[in-house]
């Protein structure tokens, strides 16, 4: 199981030493990626060259053009919403292949429904997580649903790989763990502490090794 910690504020870049031999990916939150643009990439990269980035570009349209802004500044993950066209899924997945990245589905305009993905719906070329969290301004509004944990089952049954956001930190930890994702994605549980190493630290320690090894490894 893969820890990623999400930064979405400038100051959360100066967290990036602490994070080092720690997380196994960096999230370049969509709010930092609009402010900075492709620097907070490269900064990342610069910090922690040895941790793969996840940009959150959650891209609708326009998808060659941003994957080839992202890949090339170094990220090795992009998102791209579900609800965006065949079209765009595939220009992007094509891009990541030709730059060894890969792509994760975000179904954050489908929280909360019984099902996340149409059922025939298969991962385009370069795809390799499906994205499955709450909306943080719904949970900022008081919503606390775990539907978003609860629907992770659903989608390993359908054979996807799992990338779990939203609320998540040393509270919810446990029935976090209980479903398996793939990729555990913490924000503020992380970067809003006066420890930041500390907590990612002991919320690693807890992570089971699944040992499916990286997506983009070329065997």
């Amino acid at each position: 199981m893969l820890l990623q910690v999400a930064l979405d504020k400038p100051e959360h870049l100066g967290i990036l030493p602490a994070l080092r031999g720690i997380a196994d990916i960096i999230e370049i939150g969509t709010p930092l990626l609009k402010r900075f643009g492709i620097a907070a990439i490269t900064t990342s990269r610069e910090i922690c060259p040895d941790i793969p980035v996840l940009a959150d570009t959650k891209t609708v349209d326009g998808g060659s053009f941003e994957a080839n802004m992202v890949f090339s500044a170094g990220a090795t993950f992009m998102t791209v919403l579900s609800c965006a066209s065949l079209a765009t899924h595939e220009t992007v997945g094509k891009c990541a292949t030709n730059f060894g990245g890969s792509v994760i589905i975000d179904t954050i305009t489908e929280s909360g429904k019984p099902l996340l993905l149409p059922q025939d719906f298969a991962l385009p070329e370069g795809f390799a997580y499906v994205a499955v969290h709450s909306p943080t301004d719904a949970r900022l509004a008081g919503d606390n649903s775990t539907s978003h944990i609860d629907a992770v089952a659903a989608m390993h049954a359908r054979g996807f790989r799992v990338s779990l956001a939203g609320g998540i930190g040393p509270a919810t930890l446990e029935s976090v763990l209980a479903v398996k994702p793939e990729i555990l994605v913490v924000g503020g549980a992380i970067t809003e502490n006066e420890n930041p190493g500390k907590v990612a630290t002991w919320i690693k320690e807890r992570l089971p090794e699944q040992g499916l090894g990286w997506p983009w490894d070329k065997k």
